[in-house]
């Protein structure tokens, strides 16, 4: 699913209405109407419902709202911001469909009076349907007034396409001068404040898709206009996902799904390669080997009785010793793998150092570089050379920095990196002709031809250590299972690790999650369906015990 700008949005809008000639009412009609249902389904106990309806088409889709959610039996009160004579178009035709008598404030009424100060108050939801995409900030006058009026209210907020007053091709975390919002319903296809912002004000409230009527090619077709087709294209990367939702064949066995080896540990670092082990298996490789040092393989080997391990031979220090890239060693260590992931808990020792420069040098499965093998290998830039394609190596490899490692990796500050974080990304990955997953606020996944996607699951709960570690081994598991489809593979991966720990919190609180619980609920990610059957996508937050809750 590709993000689009704003202009991107109209040209679609445009094209559904000419091209393909579905009428621009008709989209209304099926904004509004999916507003509605939303609401129904999401806020079931909101019986007094409050709309916010701005002169322009989005305050037509919160007309059509308002009677749809009447019909259904909700009390509905409307605030209308301006003369009703004002409205043209499609707007016009909504309001006069509505059949609900709005609270009318025209340019220069104050909106502190008695009456609008109830109209709000007594509401259990407010749907904000001020303004939408092709609005441009800062609000001003009325709409600013009373976005200060709601702000400071409890109840909850539906926002219509976006939270009055964000610039949808804005990529900042925040807007000051928006309206708060706990859940979004947007149209089509997301925004780009949609994936990059923090609409909802929180990791979980739900911003949802849904489709209109515009076709495909009409989408399609707003992609190639006004120069579209030269800008970096940035897409969603939960739309991958699929690939892990077909059914197993009936006459599946183990050596269809790939055999992960996870090269992990050190003495006190037993727990990353048991972490990253344990994903690996849950993630579904058909067979998984924890390579570790061989005074720590008792307690790796302890994680589950699925698991195969290798003894490595460690150094003075409890490390990885570079003996093992011996011949008959490497041979045994390496034989038969199909994706290969390095790095968690493997410390910074020379003969490590050694040993991965080697690794790296004799293998040419898929290979997956995390934590400490990161920051060893942005020692080795000649190192990195042979990492690209123009080398002549055609493997698939994916590193996973988090900022402080990308700075490593990049030669650049931590700060540079993060204000920085698109154009970085996809410059190191074209360059390096590898896969770059930056971890952090909307996880990016840069690929070597240039393709981007944004990942929009996880939670404040996931900072904790150990939590990249579990994503090697998903990542490792992934790409063992699907090695013909790496890119979608790789962004499957990032998003089911944040939708697990997003159906972990749930069930408990960020502060007491474990990086391992995620492991545990990894069966409700696979389950999960963000293409629901009522037609919404779910790009952040999961359906259910109230919108906006966790």
């Amino acid at each position: 699913m590709n993000v689009l700008t704003a202009a991107e949005m109209r040209a679609t809008d445009r094209a559904t209405a000419e091209t393909y000639g579905v009428p621009s009412f008709d989209l209304m009609r099926h904004a509004g109407h999916a507003v509605a249902r939303f609401v129904e389904r999401e806020y079931a106990g909101a019986r007094k419902i409050t709309v916010l309806c701005g002169r322009g088409n989005n305050g037509g889709d919160g007309c059509v709202a308002a009677r749809a959610l009447k019909e259904a039996g909700r009390e509905v009160r409307v605030l209308l911001l301006g003369d009703p004579a004002d409205l043209k178009g499609d707007a016009k035709s909504a309001y006069d469909e509505m059949g609900i008598v709005p609270v009318v404030v025209a340019d220069g009424a104050t909106i502190d009076s008695p009456v609008i100060a109830r109209l709000l108050a007594e509401a259990d939801l407010i749907v904000d349907a001020v303004v939408g995409t092709g609005f441009q900030p800062p609000l001003r006058g009325t709409a600013a007034v009373l976005r200060d009026r709601v702000n400071v209210l409890q109840m909850p907020v539906a926002a219509v396409d976006l939270p009055s007053g964000w610039d949808a091709d804005s990529r900042e975390f925040s807007a000051e001068g928006a309206f708060r919002a706990d859940a979004v319903v947007t149209f089509t296809a997301p925004k780009t404040a949609h994936v990059c912002g923090n609409l909802t004000g929180s990791a979980y409230g739900p911003i949802v898709v849904a489709p209109i009527g515009s076709p495909e090619e009409a989408i399609a077709s707003s992609l190639t206009q006004n120069g579209a087709q030269e800008r970096p294209r940035l897409r969603w990367a939960g739309a991958a996902k699929r690939i892990a939702e077909a059914p197993r064949t009936a006459d599946a066995n183990k050596g269809l799904y790939g055999h992960a080896l996870i090269v992990a540990g050190a003495w006190g670092k037993s727990g990353a390669a048991a972490m990253a082990s344990l994903a690996a298996l849950r993630t579904g490789a058909g067979l998984v080997t924890a390579a570790i040092p061989e005074s720590i393989l008792p307690m790796v080997a302890g994680v589950a009785p699925e698991l195969m391990t290798i003894p490595l031979k460690q150094g003075a220090k409890g490390e990885i010793d570079r003996a093992n890239l011996e011949p008959e060693a490497f041979e045994v260590l390496t034989k038969r793998r199909t994706v290969i992931a390095v790095g968690p808990g493997i410390g910074e020792e020379p003969s490590t150092e050694e040993f991965l420069l080697g690794l790296i040098e004799k293998t040419d499965v898929p290979l997956v570089i995390d934590a400490d093998a990161l920051n060893l290998l942005a020692k080795h830039p000649e190192t990195m050379k042979k990492l690209s394609g123009s080398s002549g190596r055609r493997r698939t490899v994916v590193m996973t920095p988090h900022p402080g490692e990308m700075a490593r990796l990049a030669g650049i500050s931590t700060k540079e990196v993060q204000t920085n974080r698109e154009p970085l990304a996809r410059e190191f990955a074209q360059r390096h002709q590898i896969t770059l997953v930056l971890k952090g606020w909307r996880t990016l996944i840069a690929h070597p031809g240039g393709e981007m996607a944004v990942n929009t699951t996880g939670n404040p709960g996931m900072a904790k250590g150990g939590s990249g570690d579990i994503l090697t081994g998903i990542v490792a598991a992934m790409l063992a299972q699907h090695a013909d489809r790496p890119a979608e593979a790789v962004e499957a991966a990032v998003y089911l690790h944040g939708l697990a720990a997003d159906f972990a919190v749930r069930e408990q609180d960020e502060h007491t999650l474990l990086a391992t619980d995620t492991i545990g609920h990894l069966f409700r990610a696979f389950h999960f369906r963000a293409y629901d059957s009522a037609g919404y996508v779910w790009i952040e937050g999961l359906p259910g015990r109230g919108a906006g809750k966790r």
